[in-house]
């Protein structure tokens, strides 16, 4: 396990394979949910690794180059917003971190998750409140599920122009929830959310 300034959790000498995984995209009223799994390489250190929303947007974009060109393995999970809807946010969660665990060329012998649940892995797994900005593994997944996620929202928001997508990357902000009552839900929306559904119902009202 890389060890550095963020590094406050101990890890048992007997894992040498250790992935951190972290999500993106669990609040946000439209989406995807993100997920990524990362194995550092001891030999190939990264500095700055931390929680990825305590960084800039330049800083995550330096590292989140530094992180794929450094890494032994890395990998991005997902579960769409049908998914979602169907299985309940948690659990789409725990599909999309399971998908970037498995999408490892690597297979590593302990994953840590941030927050305090785990998914079902086939290798041991134990939770982390706030490993983000504990464990280098999990910060350095924070940051990679987070730039793909704003990225990828970023061109969403060419598509479905007006709820400003780009600038809040899906969360119920003001400017969100108003576009939302205006121009009603887009397919990227999540029909499972309250807001969400409120604004189609108030849609529905309005044109009966």
């Amino acid at each position: 396990m890389q060890q550095n300034e963020m590094d406050l959790f101990a890890v048992p000498e007997a894992f040498s394979r250790v992935c951190g995984v972290d999500e993106v995209g669990r609040g946000p009223l439209c989406g995807p949910v993100v997920t990524a799994a990362v194995i550092l390489d001891p030999e190939n250190p990264i500095a700055g690794l931390n929680d990825s929303k305590k960084l800039s947007e330049k800083r995550r974009d330096e590292l989140f180059d530094e992180i794929k060109e450094k890494a032994l393995s890395w990998s991005l999970g997902r579960a769409e917003v049908d998914e979602i809807d169907e299985l309940n946010i948690l659990h789409a969660t725990m599909l999309a971190m399971q998908r970037a665990v498995a999408g490892l060329s690597i297979k590593p012998d302990l994953a840590l998750i941030d927050g305090n649940r785990c998914p079902d892995l086939p290798c041991p797994a134990e939770a982390v409140i706030k490993g983000d900005g504990r464990v280098a593994e999990i910060g350095a997944a924070s940051i990679l599920a987070k730039v793909t996620r704003d990225r990828e929202m970023v061109e969403l928001e060419k598509l479905y122009p007006g709820y400003g997508i780009g600038g809040h990357k899906g969360y119920p902000t003001k400017v969100h929830m108003d576009a939302l009552k205006k121009l009603g839900a887009t397919p990227i929306h999540r029909r499972s959310f309250k807001p969400v559904r409120e604004a189609l119902l108030a849609a529905s009202v309005e044109h009966s």
